[in-house]
């Protein structure tokens, strides 16, 4: 069933599938709740799965400031108060991670799956740092050459080029929100999280390597890795019948 509500004036849009306890699934950065149609269909055989679209993705509004991590925990908070959810399991893939961390570092979960999740503030290399540099040198420098409206499309062929896909593909509020959560470093939360908590992750995951995995292993008191080799960061989709498995095993009653 889909669903649409009204929270802090904004359009949010989620699925309400199955029955039984309740289960949260919060995807990541660039996608919808479309994507983990696998994983609602697998927990849907024995619980109530709610799937959202988080704010600025899928059908939900996009947000009209800057958000970050906080906001879209509010947000949950707030969703879950709604629909008098109570105790629920969350999942969190990607950017969806980033949430279920820190709302289960404050809020009653009965259990966290955190799926090839962000929340580790990622090892960035020195050619990383040339390349932000250099843009934002060239964006002082380009009006100063080119004149104001010259130097735009100039601007815009650089980003192009130093851009992640994620970021060259959203809009300008997005662009705005994905620089300040993905620098966000959550292990500080980590170690208030007293659910039980499964990691599930790709070995060949290059978006959030398995070392966050297993920083996140060691700082979470009660959690538990299980890696799936040959796999990268939609370890669900690259081998759907093994994650089926351990999920199935992991939210049984």
């Amino acid at each position: 069933m889909e669903k649409n509500i009204t929270i802090n004036g904004l359009n949010f849009h989620y699925t309400v599938q199955g029955s039984g306890s309740p289960i949260v699934l919060m995807h990541g950065w660039g996608c919808n709740l479309t994507t983990l149609a696998s994983i609602e269909k697998v927990a849907a055989e024995n619980h109530t799965v709610y799937n959202v679209d988080f704010p600025g993705f899928g059908q939900s509004e996009e947000p009209n400031e800057v958000w970050g991590v906080e906001l879209y925990t509010q947000l949950i908070e707030q969703f879950i108060k709604i629909e008098n959810i109570e105790n629920p399991i969350l999942l969190g893939h990607s950017f969806g991670g980033r949430v279920g961390i820190l709302y289960s570092s404050r809020n009653k979960v009965k259990k966290l799956i955190l799926v090839d999740a962000a929340g580790v503030k990622p090892r960035r290399s020195l050619k990383y740092y040339f390349k932000v540099y250099t843009y934002k040198l060239g964006k002082k420098l380009m009006p100063l050459i080119y004149g104001k409206k010259g130097a735009q499309e100039r601007i815009e062929q650089m980003r192009a080029k130093r851009g992640s896909s994620d970021y060259n593909n959203a809009s300008p509020m997005m662009r705005a929100i994905l620089s300040k959560v993905v620098n966000e470093d959550l292990k500080h939360c980590m170690p208030k999280i007293s659910a039980p908590t499964l990691l599930i992750w790709g070995e060949n995951d290059t978006a959030t390597p398995l070392r966050d995995a297993q920083i996140m292993e060691k700082l979470i008191p009660d959690a538990g890795l299980v890696s799936f080799p040959g796999c990268g960061h939609y370890s669900f989709l690259d081998n759907p019948i093994q994650f089926a498995a351990v999920l199935r095993s992991f939210i049984k009653e």
